[in-house]
């Protein structure tokens, strides 16, 4: 009954937090015309009036925004809870196998060489270039580790702790020297795309990676109890009728998908994937069955909150969503350092 509580007042809270994305930006949008632009939608009070202006900006500006934060918010919270599932370290996320740091890399190398080495995938892909330049990235990242990691065939988690921080180091420097090389608006487009942002959404761009979100959506809390079992060690469960090497091939390949499509339109949100995990289980306990779907609502009603504060506090400007996140995130992670410092085990 408490998780069903929580459930319903998480998807209250997301409900709430979408109008609010809806109403508030650059300039404010009244309730009433959200209500109507989305009841019109639906075919009801066809008779009301509501601002051109008003409606045009909620339909291709604000609804696409909104919606590309609920999807991305959700791919981070529920990857980040299947990682630290199957890593059984409440201080892994999905950065921590190569992820980011594969999409980063890519992404740098796509901004600063375009012209002289992307010309002819700019001309096959024209817009989607860099999205799909990063999602490439990201899962070579993870397919590299994942490689590294078997050993007599099956994927062996401390390797692949090991390898994915020796990626991320890699991929670091070079997206670093890549910055190093660039020039001035090459620097500040990369530096802008590692802090995140949701500025770029449009219908075409929600479209395109939310088949790749709502299926890890679907599959990662199917393997809720798989996760269960594998909590509990390797052998256990295998005694009760898991097969730990599938359960961990498709863990890592669904959140790889769903967070290498949320970072190919997003670019690099930290905290999420950390943080919402441990807020789930610090209000409703550590079944997976409850901390995946969970994590999914928490991770978009966070992340709709962080955009809003993003584009709305110093306007019309607007700061990175990383850096909000980053702010909003790293006390919560001190204070359950702070906590929990005894309990936790690298």
């Amino acid at each position: 009954m408490k998780r069903q509580f929580i459930y319903l007042s998480f998807i209250i809270i997301l409900s709430f937090s979408t109008v609010l994305s809806l109403s508030f930006g650059a300039f404010y949008i009244p309730w009433r015309d959200v209500w109507l632009s989305m009841v019109h939608k639906l075919g009801f009070f066809q008779s009301e009036a509501i601002d051109e202006l008003h409606s045009g900006v909620i339909t291709l500006v604000r609804w696409p925004r909104t919606l590309l934060g609920i999807l991305v918010g959700a791919a981070l919270g529920v990857s980040g809870a299947a990682i630290q599932a199957i890593f059984r370290n409440p201080l892994a996320e999905p950065g921590l196998i190569g992820i980011s740091a594969g999409a980063s890399l890519v992404a740098a190398s796509i901004i600063a060489f375009e012209t002289l080495l992307f010309s002819t995938l700019g001309s096959l892909f024209g817009h989607y270039l860099l999205a799909f330049g990063a999602f490439f990235g990201a899962g070579l990242a993870t397919w590299i580790v994942y490689q590294i990691a078997l050993y007599e065939g099956k994927p062996h988690i401390g390797t692949m702790l090991l390898a994915g921080v020796a990626i991320n180091a890699l991929a670091g420097s070079l997206t670093g020297l890549i910055s190093f090389v660039s020039d001035e608006q090459q620097l500040r487009s990369i530096t802008f795309w590692m802090l995140g942002s949701l500025g770029g959404a449009s219908w075409e761009t929600v479209w395109t990676m939310s088949p790749f979100v709502l299926v890890a959506l679907v599959g990662l809390p199917l393997r809720a109890r798989a996760l269960n079992a594998l909590s509990l060690g390797e052998q256990e469960a295998q005694q009760l009728g898991q097969r730990p090497n599938k359960i961990k091939i498709m863990v890592v390949l669904l959140a790889t998908m769903a967070v290498g499509a949320a970072v190919s339109v997003s670019g690099i949100i930290g905290f999420v994937g950390l943080l919402v995990p441990h807020a789930v289980r610090m209000i409703g306990g550590s079944d997976n069955r409850y901390v995946l779907p969970a994590s999914a609502l928490l991770g978009s009603i966070i992340l709709t909150i962080a955009d809003l504060i993003a584009r709305t506090i110093v306007p019309p400007s607007e700061i990175p969503i990383g850096v909000v996140t980053a702010l909003l995130g790293t006390p919560l992670f001190l204070y359950i350092l702070i906590r929990d410092k005894k309990k936790i085990i690298i």
